[in-house]
């Protein structure tokens, strides 16, 4: 087993980290703009009953701030101060009930802000420190009530005694802030590396209890009784799909019998501190593979190692997803489930009757994270800092009659988190093993 996950307290990023993203991202914009960001809301799952709280990324990436109901606000060059932060006053009737909330204060001498309001105040105070700047960079259309408070700012703007000078532009924040979040610092792949951790702890820990049957949502509670064990909380809803379901690229129902003689895929990961890990396994529930899911298992394999060969500075993000298709066509075209040549296949796009997905993506404070995957109309180059996952699998649905019937219903994927370095790439989530032969070993041994 993986040593046990360092204390979250010595991994969180620094105070001194946030205002280094915060002026960088002020550097950017200029001194002529103000950037309003809002944390996320809360919501409610049903009734009075609200969602477990999680914060925006991206007003987790510039306050580390964990509260709802706040807006920060930056505005270089403003002699009071720069990071105005609005937010909840501390209130005893309401600690009583939720919790202790930060307040003004705390936030000022906890989290590095120049300056924090009542975020009841915020009609009142915040249009005057809008007012007289060209460019105004924030979120639109993520959340309409914010959308309608910056209009209303707006309009207060234009009934100030004389006419206020209103921004006379406004730009989406995303264009600014997440090519910062592409590239992670020293202590953020820390945090990225303590979270593979805890998914890789997580893994295991459901391949020993994944046996014939058992059902799928036993496996799904002991995955997640690990991840809530090591002081994370799931990445997103983990897929859990024994025999034909693994052909479903997101199923959800996990409440089918684990049977033997199939396959169980497991896709799942851990979020620490906001930071995600995300893995895909796929091994066989009475410990042995076939023939067949032996034979597509080494093809997806083989391709999961070409593609993570392409992760490297210099080479496009797409470079990864082009050797993964060219090993899996490949194998198909061997194996008779794809007929003629495999360039013909490529060509064609055949090979996306079994593989109709992309080889990976950004991660980060998102699982799906934030940045551009082509830039000029090109793809992206890789750079030293960035993380990316990269996951190929092969899908044959039950009911495809253009195969065997052996073939039919088996679905894999195979999937590692990697972090570009200077010299190549390091795999975060090489602990947990993927090779055919060492998952049989450690089926063979539970």
């Amino acid at each position: 087993m993986i040593p046990s996950t360092p204390k979250l307290a010595a991994l969180a990023i620094t105070p001194d980290e946030f205002a280094r993203r915060r002026h960088q991202l002020m550097q950017m914009a200029g001194e002529d703009a103000v950037l309003l960001v809002a944390a996320a809301p809360e919501r409610m799952r049903n009734a009075d009953a609200a969602w477990p709280y999680r914060q925006d990324s991206d007003f987790h990436y510039l306050a580390g701030f964990p509260e709802a109901d706040a807006v920060l606000a930056l505005l270089p060059g403003r002699k009071h101060g720069e990071v105005v932060l609005f937010c909840r006053e501390r209130d005893p009737e309401r600690d009583r009930w939720h919790g202790q909330s930060i307040g003004t204060e705390q936030a000022v001498s906890g989290y590095g802000m120049d300056d924090a309001f009542p975020i009841e105040d915020i009609d009142d105070i915040l249009p005057g420190m809008i007012e007289g700047r060209g460019r105004v960079y924030c979120h639109f259309g993520r959340e309409p009530e914010f959308d309608a408070q910056l209009l209303g700012w707006m309009r207060k703007l234009r009934q100030l005694r004389g006419g206020g000078v209103v921004p006379k532009e406004f730009v989406a924040l995303g264009h600014l802030l997440h090519d910062l979040r592409l590239y992670k610092s020293r202590a953020e792949l820390r945090l990225m590396r303590a979270s593979a951790a805890i998914a890789v702890d997580a893994h295991l820990a459901a391949l020993q209890v994944a046996t014939p049957g058992r059902l799928e949502y036993e496996v799904e509670a002991e995955l997640l009784r690990v991840v809530r064990s090591r002081g994370a909380v799931p990445a997103f809803a983990p897929i859990i799909a024994g025999g034909a379901n693994a052909c479903v690229m997101h199923y959800q129902s996990h409440r089918a019998a684990l049977r033997d003689g199939e396959l169980l895929l497991i896709d799942a990961g851990a979020e620490l501190d906001c930071y995600a890990s995300d893995i895909s396994r796929t091994f066989p529930l009475n410990g042995r593979y076939s023939r067949e899911q032996r034979a597509l298992y080494e093809i997806v394999l083989a391709a999961q190692l070409a593609a993570i060969d392409e992760v490297r500075p210099g080479q496009p993000f797409s470079a990864a997803h082009t050797a993964a298709v060219r090993v899996l066509t490949e194998g198909l075209c061997q194996l008779g489930l794809l007929k003629g040549d495999a360039d013909a296949a490529i060509a064609e796009g055949s090979y996306k009757r079994f593989f109709p997905a992309k080889t990976g993506h950004w991660l980060g404070l998102d699982v799906h994270d934030v940045g551009d995957y082509r830039v000029g109309g090109e793809s992206r180059l890789l750079e030293p800092d960035m993380v990316l996952t990269v996951e190929p699998g092969l899908y044959v649905a039950p009911d495809d009659r253009t195969v065997a019937e052996r073939w039919r219903g088996i679905g894999i994927r195979i999937e590692d988190d990697v972090a570009v370095t200077r010299d190549g790439n390091e795999v975060l989530t090489a602990a947990m093993p993927k090779e055919a032969e060492a998952i049989e070993a450690l089926l063979a041994a539970r």
